[in-house]
């Protein structure tokens, strides 16, 4: 048994963390997990082979430090991506919460601020003041969209040192136009960071911010392994910018901060991308279908690019987040009022909650 002698407000802690509450999604061992916005697929099985292959050969030399620069993996994901990028102009780290708390370190910090839209991730704020740095939320507009005009004087009047740009937004899913990121990019004095951890799940001919990347050397694009690639567990972010932009997160990276055997999975999983990718259409097929069954049962799911879907229409959140706990499902409250998010599942995964939902009754649990 484990002795508590202090509590937490007991220690010297920095006075800008108390009363912070860590990041943290229930966790429960339900047959039905679609709240934290993971891949339920899982990785192909040939796929699965080459990347234990790959890590048993880093397993030969695990005694020597990994490639410092991680250099295969930077190649990997220039040639991903495409857009003419080169290895010099990407950077990853541990999850792409990492890659974000990089670009904090570097060009936030005390005395500094970041910016966002809410509603929008949760960890932009907790990244930012556990890097010292204040974070200032703006507005959007009642459908949680963001217009070019509107969302370049937010940023002009408060002319912060980094602003957050999720696209698709997390947790609403709304898509984010070209035409905003520009405007913001012009209105802002420092970076400029769109977070495109729901890319791949957007509409085929829809342009990736990573066409904006020329001749705006503030800005920064960053992207996950985490949800297209169903490597959560793996925990692998990436960015492309420019050059000096990668060169300034050198300075506050840790060294070897990628493992050899982070570095050996990332890399064969790049090498199979088109496999790891062809679940994605499945994936938004279950999306869309969540999004219609939603309307019929009388809910309003918003327009979702990602691989989840917000819906309003509920009378009572915590009492129908409780129902479906009941029921085996486990999806997320993410504290916007009379609404829930539901991660886009298998086939199988998207029923058992479709049926648990409609068992609910019009409006979920606790309506009248």
């Amino acid at each position: 048994m484990v002795r508590v002698s202090v509590r937490l407000d007991d220690l010297p802690l920095r006075d800008d963390l108390r009363g912070l509450t860590p990041y943290g999604a229930p966790q429960a061992p339900l047959p039905v997990a679609l709240n934290v916005n993971e891949n339920t697929h899982p990785v192909p099985e040939a796929v699965a082979d080459d990347i234990l292959d790959s890590i048993a050969r880093a397993l030969r030399e695990v005694n020597r430090y990994p490639d410092r620069e991680f250099t295969a993996v930077r190649e990997g994901f220039a040639e991903y991506l495409g857009h003419g990028l080169s290895a010099a102009q990407i950077w990853a780290a541990n999850g792409s919460n990492e890659v974000l708390q990089h670009l904090l370190q570097a060009f936030a910090g005390p005395g500094r601020t970041a910016f966002g839209f809410a509603p929008t991730y949760s960890m932009y704020p907790l990244l930012t003041r556990a890097t010292g740095a204040t974070y200032v939320s703006g507005t959007r507009g009642v459908d949680y969209t963001l217009a070019p005009e509107d969302a370049a004087a937010q940023v002009d009047r408060g002319q912060p040192d980094v602003v957050f740009l999720c696209a698709p937004n997390n947790p609403t899913g709304t898509p984010l136009g070209l035409d905003v990121i520009e405007a913001v990019y012009d209105a802002a004095p420092g970076i400029v960071i769109v977070d495109e951890a729901y890319q791949e799940f957007a509409p085929r001919d829809s342009r990736s911010a990573l066409t904006l990347l020329p001749d705006r050397p503030r800005l920064v694009v960053s992207r996950t392994m985490s949800k297209a690639f169903a490597f959560a567990g793996a925990r692998v972010g990436y960015l492309a910018a420019d050059p000096a932009v990668i060169d300034a997160l050198r300075l506050v990276r840790l060294p070897y901060h990628l493992s050899a055997l982070t570095q050996a999975a990332a890399s064969a999983a790049l090498r199979h991308a088109p496999a790891m990718l062809a679940m994605v259409d499945e994936i938004v097929a279950q999306r869309d279908r969540i999004s219609a069954t939603l309307d019929a049962l009388g809910y309003r799911p918003f327009e979702s690019w990602t691989n989840f879907v917000l819906f309003s229409g509920v009378e009572d959140p915590a009492a129908t987040w409780q129902g479906l706990y009941e029921r085996g499902v486990l999806i997320r409250d993410v504290g916007i009022a009379h609404s829930l998010r539901v991660t886009a599942g298998t086939a199988e995964e998207s029923t058992v909650f479709l049926d648990a939902l409609a068992s609910l009754g019009p409006g979920g649990a606790g309506a009248h």
